[in-house]
């Protein structure tokens, strides 16, 4: 594997390609043990607060390229692979914080739904749980993602009417596994609405019992 190296926000940052996929790992200075690490599902260089507070307490950062910002059909499997990958190469933990913003929280949830036993929890900051919220636009957020969402995916309006895998469909793998989530949003959120998005996966969870 050819790595490209350079500084990341006071951390060494690895730059290579996983099976044709733009892909990244950023070193803490000290590891935490076990070798645990974090997968930032897209938007790499968006509000990198949380990681690199997390780096500093000794926790991997990893990204590997999507399909599409609005998860692909082959997006879950390579960010499986790429665990394996990570954990092979680099001796990390089998499982992962998946860090997901927006568009990334869900990938983090699609991903954690198809592969629970990759993911000790996740982080989710403003997701995108309900696609007719966002990018449709059917609630109290504009469309103005729509357009970008229809090209990647060619799902219209009309089919997300009796769509029936959004994000916010696929929680059960996750409650039954346990994972816990951190929810971060802001209630004056109007392209990720928090009624329509984090709101329902809270409430959800706070009615099984889970950790939220």
């Amino acid at each position: 594997m050819d790595y490209k190296r350079s500084e990341w926000n006071g951390f060494e940052r690895l730059d290579f390609v996983f099976e044709g996929h733009r892909a990244i790992l950023v070193l803490p200075k000290t590891p935490a043990e076990g070798n645990k690490w974090m997968l930032k599902t897209e938007y790499f260089e968006a509000f990198p607060g949380f990681e690199v507070e997390m780096l500093g307490k000794g926790y991997y950062l990893a990204y590997v390229e999507s399909e599409t910002r609005w998860h692909g059909a082959t997006d879950d499997d390579t960010k499986d692979r790429f665990c394996a990958f990570l954990e092979n190469e680099f001796s990390l933990h089998s499982k992962c914080l998946p860090v997901g913003m927006s568009c990334g929280g869900m990938q983090a949830v699609y991903f954690a739904a198809k592969y629970p036993q990759r993911v000790a929890a996740l982080y989710l900051d403003a997701p995108v749980l309900n696609l007719l919220s966002c990018p449709a636009g059917v609630g109290m957020a504009n469309d103005e993602l729509y357009n970008d969402f229809l090209k990647h995916t060619g799902v219209t309006k009309s089919q997300l009417i009796n769509f029936r895998n959004h994000p916010i469909d696929n929680l059960e793998p996750i409650l039954e596994n346990r994972i816990p989530v951190y929810l971060v949003c802001g209630d004056s959120d109007d392209v990720v609405p928090y009624e329509e998005n984090g709101k329902v996966l809270y409430e959800r969870f706070m009615e099984r019992g889970a950790d939220i």
